[in-house]
């Protein structure tokens, strides 16, 4: 995939354009994350990825009112925490109050929950609040092939993008290529692996060949497999870095060492399958 300027865009199935590259805000706090989205704007970013659990939406919308570039030329993300018709309906409302925003660029269902079985009437508001106008764009993420399938036969409107951990180390290629077939934007959260991916020698290898950093090869790969990127980072100096991904492209030979990499190995976050509190257990065990 040919990609050359920070404001290239990726076309979802609705025609709305959503930038490839976009900041993440997960874990950042106050001051701290109006800063780094005020930078990540000045830089040259137009879209920012934040979520009620996170907790920093207020913060989000501050910074975008006082970032000094139009709403209408930014696309926001959010995700709802708390499953159930009206309750998604609440919560989007409590989101863009707290955005000041009148409307989302892209809102997902955070995470499917399976064991509360909840995720169809979810969305069935989801397409509601679309139609409304209240959001440009619906999505999922942490969502296996398996349940968007249940979403397509139950529903009326085909999720516009999955948002998944995709790292080197997790590439999820079935499901990437699942969404590839049904017009689903497939978009990678933790595209670092949370850090743990950056000491690799042979991504530094591949990093020297190119005079770049590991960071950034490792997002320019994400990116020509097709996959929206949302690096999280607060501080100035790495936004910037991660902007610098459009003045090289990686060979073929060198993607296929990336893809050599795959290890089904998920870092960030727990598998979308397994309930929380087994994960929780099983972290505190050390197990994983």
């Amino acid at each position: 995939m040919t990609l050359r300027s920070p404001s290239d865009v990726t076309k979802l199935r609705n025609g709305v354009l959503m930038p490839w590259l976009g900041l993440g805000v997960w874990r950042a706090e106050g001051e701290q994350a109006i800063q780094a989205v005020k930078w990540a704007v000045q830089t040259g970013y137009r879209h920012i990825d934040t979520a009620a659990i996170y907790r920093n939406e207020k913060e989000v919308g501050i910074a975008v009112k006082e970032c000094g570039v139009n709403r209408h030329n930014l696309f926001i993300t959010s995700k709802l925490r708390i499953h159930g018709y009206e309750s998604a309906i609440t919560s989007c409302e409590q989101t863009l109050k707290d955005l000041q925003t009148d409307y989302l660029d892209l809102y997902l269902i955070h995470w499917p929950m399976p064991e509360e079985g909840k995720y169809i009437e979810t969305w069935k508001a989801f397409e509601k609040l679309y139609r409304d106008g209240k959001v440009r764009a619906i999505g999922v993420a942490n969502f296996y092939d398996t349940w968007i399938k249940e979403i397509m036969e139950q529903c009326d409107i085909v999720p516009m993008v999955d948002q998944f951990e995709y790292h080197p180390y997790y590439q999820m290629r079935e499901l990437h290529q699942f969404c590839i077939d049904n017009g689903i934007q497939y978009e990678a959260y933790s595209p670092l692996g949370g850090g743990a991916v950056l000491k690799d020698p042979e991504i530094s290898k591949i990093a020297d060949k190119y005079g770049k950093t590991s960071a950034q090869v490792i997002l320019r790969f994400e990116l020509q497999t097709g996959v929206v990127v949302i690096p999280k980072s607060v501080h100035k100096e790495r936004i910037e870095s991660n902007m610098a991904l459009f003045d090289f492209e990686l060979s073929q030979e060198d993607m296929q060492k990336f893809y050599a990499m795959d290890a089904d190995k998920k870092i960030t976050c727990r598998r979308p399958d397994m309930p929380f509190e087994t994960w929780k257990k099983l972290r505190a065990e050390g197990k994983i």
